[in-house]
């Protein structure tokens, strides 16, 4: 069995096109719930005994909380582009990014959902907002903002399988970078799927690289 998370943006099976629904749950974040929330639903839904987890970007985050709380066991852990932001702190494109990301979120706490997008979006979709497109994307925006970030939660290598865990990485980011050698200092298998960029499991060759097959 594979259970799969999904990052901030698709969720479900929407995330996972390119896999198997054979043997697999896809975890389904209903928009604007909280971090426990989801745990909760990971809870849930995730199969007895030991699983196959594979978990993409800030779905890891909630994946290494999970199993740290012992809602379900992991066979094998397989980390995308893990967004495990705590296992990296001082390293400076860690630091920028907690910090660029820290200031969109206080503006819209202050009410400021544009001036969160003018933050925002150029850091997650490499484009500036346009007062012009802001019809078509403040659901978009309302959606990241109601996201809660993957630091600060108090994840530490302890909770990361030292046998059985692999991280995927694109190499394109030196963010993912920085935390996949931190996986790797702990015991973790790194890979790059280059070409994927954030999305590995979209790489015609993920499964070879990652499952051997």
């Amino acid at each position: 069995m594979r259970l799969y998370i999904p990052g901030a943006g698709r969720t479900g099976r929407d995330a996972w096109p390119k896999q198997s629904a054979d043997n697999a749950v896809f975890a389904q974040f209903v928009p604007h719930t909280s971090k426990e929330e989801q745990l909760q639903h990971l809870a849930q839904i995730a199969p007895d005994g030991p699983v196959d987890v594979v978990a993409h970007s800030l779905g890891a985050e909630r994946a290494v909380l999970a199993l740290g709380r012992g809602l379900f066991q992991a066979r094998r852990l397989i980390l995308l582009e893990p967004a495990l932001y705590d296992l990296a702190r001082g390293d400076e494109h860690i630091e920028k990014h907690i910090s660029t990301v820290t200031r969109a979120h206080q503006r819209s706490s202050a009410g400021e959902l544009y001036g969160f997008w003018e933050i925002f979006r150029p850091l997650f979709f490499g484009g500036p907002a346009d007062p012009e497109q802001w019809d078509q994307e403040k659901a978009l925006a309302e959606h990241f903002a109601s996201v809660s970030p993957p630091w600060g939660d108090g994840v530490t290598g302890e909770m990361i399988p030292a046998e059985g865990t692999i991280v995927a990485t694109g190499n394109w980011n030196p963010e993912y970078e920085a935390i996949a050698d931190a996986l790797s200092a702990l015991g973790a298998r790194h890979i790059h799927v280059t070409g994927s960029r954030h999305r590995p499991q979209d790489h015609q060759y993920f499964e070879q690289a990652v499952f051997g097959g």
